[in-house]
């Protein structure tokens, strides 16, 4: 995109492979896809039940509450440290990247990026996103990257804290990959592209078990047999193939990420008879993929046998792409499935979900470059 050029995202090239690789080797360090991390976002979900348990069933807007248990997961990577859920940081880091990633999807940003020449002229949102992206890396650099004075090479606590360390490193290198302004757009990028996409699907899935209150009882059942009263884990999660496919469909269903982000063609394509030359930008559209009617049986219903056979066995679909694929697919991707898993079991354990009295639940998702549902308020019933 014309709007973003550095880091990790929107970035190619060097600067690209040097980020990505940096961000990986360092997530899996912090223990992604380990016990420590799996202890960490165990904790949050702690908060979070405590959170929806004040509210003792009566109805609540739930936007705010899961943003902060999911941003937590990352501040502690970042910072070493969480949030408590009604800080005013939390709040406005919420507020930037909500409003950032509705600005970003919105028409008049795709006609800018296919045609900055002519539409920089005319108005629109597309006026908005510099001053917005300024504004969140003023917040970010404030709040997460500000911190050389008390870095200590032999003790590096987090992702910030390591990239540093490789910054002092870097330095006689006349290509400074590791400069302020990547260390500034690289945990902006963790935030919006790791954060807001679990947040969104797991707002979707409270959203999603209100409307189909079976599903959600089949999942409560299977996690009655197999945890009971016990701490979910991620090794539970190959026994409960209900679960693990009503999460894959929410995924689906939820269609979080419609467009997937910029790649470029390798050599020359002709695809569907058209010629693409080497070189060329290409944008995946995720969405027909997950509402292939050849890969799933009811596209636009929801319909968690996607994922199972008929002895009830969870069965992966290759067409089942959220996370895109190839090189630029998602790094922070086995996170997400963590998370996406601990979260959702711990909350359908503790409540039942029902919609307000009177409430109509509508499945529309809102309009951003990732696609949330729609606000709306939420009944969290405690169980016995």
């Amino acid at each position: 995109m014309v709007l973003f050029s550095q880091s990790l995202i929107f970035s190619n090239g060097n600067t690209w492979k040097v980020m990505r690789r940096f961000t990986l080797s360092t997530l899996r360090d912090f223990g992604m896809g380990k016990r420590t991390i799996e202890d960490r976002i165990l904790e949050e979900c702690k908060n979070l039940v405590k959170s929806f348990k004040a509210h003792k069933g009566e109805p609540f807007e739930n936007t705010t509450i899961i943003f902060a248990a999911v941003a937590n997961i990352i501040v502690s990577i970042v910072m070493g440290h969480r949030f408590e859920y009604n800080d005013p940081k939390l709040h406005r880091l919420m507020s930037i990247i909500t409003e950032n990633i509705t600005i970003v999807g919105s028409p008049m940003v795709f006609l800018y990026n296919a045609f900055p020449s002519l539409v920089r002229w005319l108005p629109g949102s597309h006026r908005k996103i510099i001053p917005q992206k300024e504004e969140l890396h003023t917040f970010i650099r404030e709040t997460f990257t500000n911190q050389k004075e008390q870095l200590d090479v032999n003790d590096q606590r987090t992702f910030t804290d390591v990239f540093l360390i490789r910054q002092k490193e870097e330095k006689p290198n006349p290509e400074i990959y590791f400069s302020d302004e990547n260390l500034t757009s690289l945990i902006t990028d963790l935030f919006a592209a790791g954060m807001d996409t679990t947040f969104a699907t797991l707002r979707w899935a409270l959203l999603l078990m209100m409307k189909y209150p079976e599903i959600q009882k089949k999942v409560q059942k299977e996690i009655e047999k197999v945890l009971g009263s016990g701490e979910p884990r991620v090794i539970h999660r190959k026994e409960m193939p209900y679960t693990d496919a009503v999460i894959h469909e929410i995924q689906r269903f939820g269609n979080i990420v419609p467009l997937s982000i910029a790649h470029a063609t390798t050599q020359d394509v002709t695809f569907r008879g058209f010629f693409i030359p080497k070189g060329t930008q290409v944008i995946p559209l995720l969405y027909s993929v997950l509402q292939d009617k050849e890969h799933f049986e009811k596209p636009d219903e929801f319909y968690p046998q996607h994922f199972l056979d008929k002895e009830g066995n969870f069965v992966k679909n290759e067409a089942f792409l959220p996370f895109s694929a190839g090189k630029r697919s998602c790094a922070g991707e086995t996170l997400a499935k963590m998370e996406l898993f601990l979260f959702f079991t711990t909350l359908l354990q503790n409540f039942t979900f029902q919609a307000p009295p009177g409430a109509k639940l509508d499945i529309t998702g809102a309009v951003g470059f990732t696609t949330p549902p729609l606000k709306h308020e939420i009944c969290a019933i405690p169980r016995n």
